[in-house]
């Protein structure tokens, strides 16, 4: 069962739908609500492997739904240190709870300061009401 909208004030957002949650010199990355939404139910994917080093804008992997192939697009830059194994073995975990255990990759931090370039809640909900 999907999730309802939401969007969390605690996380950093880019604009292609992806969001951040800044830990220490980590982060844990995913899709948001309205990204899931717009995918449908998903049924695949396909994550980089651990130890990758990801660019910030730059595609890390690929979701697949119903409807289409998506690439995910990093909202920073860094080395994957995990991969969600949930999420590889069911896809449809991003559905049911995006910011919760649908999330995808965590990372370790390659330049800290990108974070700054992220969008808060209420500028992503300016992307929203745009989309």
């Amino acid at each position: 069962m999907a999730s309802s909208e939401s969007y969390p004030d605690d996380l950093l957002y880019h604009p292609e739908h992806d969001w951040a949650r800044i830990e220490g010199d980590e982060a844990v990355l995913g899709v948001t609500w309205y990204a899931q939404d717009a995918l449908g139910e998903l049924v695949h994917y396909e994550p980089p492997d651990v130890g990758a080093t990801i660019g910030k804008n730059s595609s890390y992997g690929e979701v697949e739904s119903v409807k289409a192939v998506s690439d995910l697009v990093s909202p920073l830059s860094g080395e994957v240190l995990e991969v969600n194994q949930k999420v590889v073995d069911a896809p449809e975990t991003v559905n049911e709870d995006p910011y919760g255990d649908g999330w995808l990759i965590r990372i370790r931090l390659a330049n800290p300061d990108e974070q700054t370039q992220l969008l808060d809640l209420e500028a992503y909900r300016k992307v929203l009401e745009e989309a």
